[in-house]
């Protein structure tokens, strides 16, 4: 994907949101920010993006974040880790093993660049496909700084 993709991948991630019960209101909101945000990580490849097509239409999606990390136990010669992100596959397309081949080419793409170690937050929907790969449930916890301090917006 390049820059003149933004609008596409755009597309395909408040999709990805939207199937995973995310409001349209929230997903507006994003809209333009995730746009601005993005365009300088596809110019500087730190964001790189592949879509699939079938009769000339995108049916599918896939990003990695190339994030600068520390070296860590999981990965303890290279400070970088790889984020995988707006994996969208259209409904007519699952269950034919899309997700699966966006998967194998992101962590193809992952070793090629010498990137060791990788990141996803899985969806309902997408962890039955990324459980049959070897991905693994992790101890990762988030909470959101939006609110007073001390509370979780996710609770309020």
């Amino acid at each position: 994907m390049t820059v003149d993709d933004v609008e596409l991948i755009r597309l395909q991630r408040e999709l990805m949101f939207q199937n995973n019960g995310i409001d349209a209101e929230t997903l507006e909101t994003m809209r333009v920010p995730f746009a601005t945000w993005l365009r300088p990580k596809l110019l500087d490849e730190t964001y790189l993006g592949w879509a699939m097509e079938r009769g000339g239409v995108a049916v599918a999606g896939v990003g990695i974040m190339i994030l600068d990390w520390p070296p860590h136990p999981q990965h303890p010669a290279d400070g970088r880790r790889a984020y995988i992100l707006n994996v969208y596959v259209a409904p007519e397309e699952r269950g034919k093993g899309t997700a699966n081949a966006l998967m194998t080419l992101a962590e193809a793409e992952c070793r090629a660049l010498g990137i060791d170690y990788a990141v996803l937050h899985a969806s309902p929907m997408g962890r039955p496909v990324y459980e049959r790969s070897g991905w693994k449930q992790t101890n990762e916890m988030s909470k959101s700084m939006v609110g007073r301090p001390g509370t979780s917006a996710d609770s309020l």
